[in-house]
């Protein structure tokens, strides 16, 4: 199913008149905000990986 570029601005007028113009930037910022806790997340575990990983190869 392809939605096709009247479709997409039919259905961001819906959703703008539903949501109005300040609750979707609300969205939007909030939206950043997990994004980027969630990349800095796995950056953090990726960190705690590698970490645990040097440890063990000193261990042995």
């Amino acid at each position: 199913m392809k939605l096709g570029p009247w479709e997409l601005v039919i259905i961001l007028a819906i959703v703008l008149l539903l949501f109005g113009v300040g609750r979707i930037s609300k969205i939007g910022t909030e939206l950043g905000r997990g994004i980027r806790g969630f990349k800095s997340g796995l950056a953090e575990g990726q960190e705690d990986a590698k970490d645990a990983a040097e440890a063990i190869e000193d261990a042995a």
